[in-house]
């Protein structure tokens, strides 16, 4: 990956190159933001940079060559993992090291659960356990074999278990010479604040919609106004952007579970029969894993939000295409107004704060079902 391949962040990715030319770069940085936002594939343009600059001419090309290629001997990921039909116990990152290549080079702004699901293990969670702290230790203290730097990159570095994240703080407070750090998240609240005290932050913003779009024509093809239009609903989020254009996007089974939910909402109100229907539904969404969970409430956020817009007439801006030829878009929208569209994002989005965490999910939707059935229900001239 290189910089100019990468879109939007012109400031971010022109200050990233200084840092190299002036020999001013922090020796552990923080990048911060969505995965869509283009976390990574930044960071591997970046290490690019770092791995060759004492090179020129053709060797300076055929090293950048396998750094895009990710098998560069100076370039070093870690990741989430979990044991699956291949590594059955004790998994560590390297165990998996040519799916991760598949996944990156097919999927560099693929989400943690798109990971999850190449390695086959959708249904648990990734984690990057103590064990691989051993491994970050042994890799940092090889000899550079370009000579210029070594660089680590620690993806999804919010799954480190506090043992992992104790283990390291001293070597990422003090690396070998010409050792990099890059950390990368988009959960900075659940790394140890040891560990962001030690790096450098880079926040990355979204992207647009202009250069989602080109992005999307560029690459897949597709003609502007498509690629505009899915833009519009991507919230600056390549990834979400690249899964809309996908067949298999998992929108339609979400649609399918917010529509059931919605209907047994309304008919909750005053029918006690019907929130054993509620607890039965809440129980199907707390047999995913929580990446899926977490989703779905993202889902549920953008689908809210459409209705709202179509409520106020904004249809300019409804983009949101139902597949459920029955359910009737423009009906409910009457439902969501200005009295009760805050309650139901704060409702849901501390939802999404005790799923990240780890809560009971079956009790926390159960919880969200009860709250929509009120809020719901609420008029819009009501207090």
């Amino acid at each position: 990956m290189k910089f100019e391949e990468i879109p939007g962040l012109i400031h971010l990715k022109n200050h990233l190159k200084t840092t190299v030319e002036r020999g001013r770069v922090a020796h552990a940085q923080l990048f911060v933001g969505e995965h869509g936002y283009g976390t990574l594939p930044v960071a591997i343009a970046f290490a690019s940079q770092l791995i060759s600059r004492n090179l020129t001419g053709e060797a300076k090309q055929i090293c950048q060559k396998r750094v895009e290629e990710l098998n560069h001997p100076d370039l070093h990921f870690v990741y989430p993992v979990n044991t699956n039909e291949e590594i059955k116990s004790n998994p560590i990152a390297k165990d998996f090291i040519n799916h991760w290549r598949k996944f990156v080079l097919e999927q560099p702004y693929g989400e943690l659960y798109h990971w999850l699901r190449e390695l086959g293990i959708d249904k648990k969670q990734g984690v990057i356990s103590v064990r691989e702290a051993s491994e970050i230790v042994k890799a940092t203290s090889l000899k550079s074999y370009e000579g210029a730097a070594k660089v680590m990159i620690i993806w999804c570095a919010d799954k480190m278990n506090p043992a992992t994240s104790n283990k390291l703080l001293k070597l990422i407070e003090e690396p070998p010479k010409d050792t990099y750090f890059i950390l990368i998240t988009n959960a900075e609240e659940q790394l140890l604040q040891t560990i962001q005290s030690r790096c450098q932050k880079i926040s990355f913003p979204p992207l647009s919609e202009e250069q989602i779009a080109g992005y999307l024509t560029r690459k897949y093809h597709i003609p502007n106004e498509e690629a505009l239009q899915i833009a519009t609903q991507s919230d600056g989020n390549l990834s979400k952007a690249i899964e809309m254009l996908d067949n298999q996007s998992d929108n339609k089974v979400f649609e399918e579970l917010f529509i059931a939910w919605v209907r047994t909402a309304f008919r909750a109100k005053g029918n006690k029969s019907v929130v054993q229907d509620l607890s039965l539904w809440a129980n199907t969404l707390a047999k995913e894993n929580r990446e899926t969970q977490m989703r779905f409430i993202h889902f549920s956020i953008q689908f809210f939000r459409q209705a709202l817009l179509q409520n106020y007439q904004a249809k300019e801006l409804v983009f949101m295409r139902i597949y459920d030829e029955k359910f009737k878009f423009e009906k409910f929208a009457t439902f969501i107004h200005g009295n009760n569209i805050q309650l139901i994002f704060e409702a849901l989005e501390e939802a999404y704060y005790h799923i990240q965490r780890n809560a009971n999910a079956k009790i926390v939707f159960t919880d969200l079902s009860m709250q929509l059935t009120r809020l719901i229900h609420k008029n819009e001239r009501s207090k």
